[in-house]
């Protein structure tokens, strides 16, 4: 039997991708569902190896205010 696709997606993953993973049957967390905000993705990363997931982290690089 096939293992299920596992994702762990931090909290800058727009809210419809979780969305539509699960309607697929991704087994899909979040970094607020799992009361990690603030946590670096070291230590989420370390976390979701334990668990056998894979991470995604999307990193917002913040607005430049001369532009």
């Amino acid at each position: 039997m096939a293992e299920k696709i596992k994702f762990h997606l931090d909290e800058n993953v727009n809210n419809a991708i979780v969305q539509g993973l699960r309607r697929r049957g991704i087994d899909v967390t979040t970094t607020p569902e799992q009361s990690l905000i603030g946590a670096s993705d070291e230590e989420q990363l370390n976390l979701h190896i334990s668990k056998q997931s894979d991470f995604y982290s999307r990193y917002r690089f913040p607005q430049n205010e001369s532009n």
